[in-house]
This record gives C-alpha cells, structure tokens and sequence, in this order.
C-alpha cells in the first residue's frame, strides 16, 4: 500500500492555483522538495496535459499520455462510478445500475478511449517503461477511479515504481489511489463531504483536444514527447 505526500500550507485551501500550467510548476516544485525525481510522465488528457507538461519541462524527462476515460451514469456527463483505459483495464466502484447497463456504460467508455487513441496519439504502441520510476499526472484526483486505472496502465507498460500525482485531491480519493500506487503526490489535499477539482483553481475550463495537440506540439518541440 503506498503513502499519500501533502503539503499542510496548502491543503485544506481553495484556489491555491492561477491555473493548470501554474498548478503543475507548484506540483514539480513539491516533488523536488520531497527527492522525488521520476523518469517518465504518463499524462492523463485533457485535463493532466498541461499540467504534466510543466513537470517534463521541470525535470526535463520524456512524456506521453495514458489515454483512460470515467464510466458515467447514463443521466450525467460529469458523474462516474468507474473508468477504463489501454489494454482492455476496467475499474468499476459500486453503482445502482444493472448489469446489462454497467455493460453498455463500460462499452461507451471504451469508444472515447478508442478515439483518443487515433486522435491524440496516432494508435501508437505504448512505450516500455521497464525499470523506470513513472509519474502519472492529472490534474486532480477526486473519487479515484481514473487515476487507478492510469497507475494499472503503467503497471502494465513494465514501470519499476509509480507514482499518482495531482495538484489536488480528496483525502478519500488520495487513500483509494494510495491502494495501488507506490505513492500519491498531492499538495493540495481537501477533505470535507463536497470536493471538486475545479475549486483548487482560479482559472478552469475543460480542454480541447485540439489544446491537448497544441500542448503536445510543444512537448514535441522540447524533445520530451515520447522518447522513453
């Protein structure tokens, strides 16, 4: 079971960061602090791009993305009870639904996975991370779902240690990625019976994905996207 690091001046708080770009300086600075220097950054889009961005140009260590998607309640486009990712993972926490209609949310999911693939990373294999210390990056972590799904994903891709950093994150999400994690890097921890990502944030919007490319495109220029 791996161990949630935080830092106590900025848990707790609300709008501790300008926006993503800023959050992921402010994350790459905490890691430093802590003699965390990993090898590798899997970011998860949209959201985790420009972040992770920030933490390669940091460290100046390669990037790719992790392409993992929330399985969603059929009456919402925000709420999810699950997520799945590369190689067929599929994470799932309790749900109301039946078992036909977790099949058939599960199977959506799976679709946007599909088409990020193409769109974002061209259906390229991803990369062998055998003996790396990985950092999976988001922008926060709120039920959990997804970012265990990443972390599994890099399990799968042969990395030594990995690592679940966020710039935020509840304490209950923290504690449930913590389960497979080796560990959870967030300095702005909440806890409280509401949390959303959004509120660590002055500026937040959802990404595009034509900003996800653009974000790549400087990556690429950098000499960090993908080049494990």
């Amino acid at each position: 079971m791996g161990k949630v690091i935080y830092d106590p001046e900025l848990s707790g708080k609300t709008l501790v960061y300008k926006d993503r770009r800023h959050a992921g300086k402010v994350l790459a600075e905490f890691m430093e602090r802590n003699g965390l220097r990993p090898d590798f950054i899997l970011a998860i889009p949209a959201g985790g791009v420009p972040v992770a961005l920030e933490v390669a140009k940091y460290f100046l260590v390669p990037m790719d993305l992790v392409i993992v998607k929330k399985v969603l309640y059929p009456w919402t486009t925000e709420a999810g009870f699950g997520a799945v990712g590369p190689f067929g993972i599929v994470t799932l926490g309790p749900s109301p639904l039946t078992d036909e209609e977790i099949k058939e949310q599960v199977r959506k999911a799976m679709e946007k996975v599909e088409m990020r693939e193409r769109v974002l990373r061209k259906n390229k294999p991803y990369p062998d991370l055998s003996g790396k210390r990985v950092a999976v990056v988001d922008d926060g972590i709120a039920a959990g779902f997804t970012m265990i799904t990443a972390v599994q994903a890099a399990k799968r891709m042969g990395a030594e240690e990995v690592w679940a950093a966020a710039p935020t994150a509840s304490v209950d999400g923290a504690e449930r990625v913590a389960q497979v994690a080796d560990l959870v890097i967030v300095p702005n921890l909440r806890g409280g019976p509401v949390f959303a990502v959004a509120d660590a944030y002055e500026q937040w919007y959802d990404l595009s994905e034509e900003e996800v490319l653009e974000l790549l495109e400087e990556a690429e220029e950098l000499g960090l996207f993908r080049d494990p």
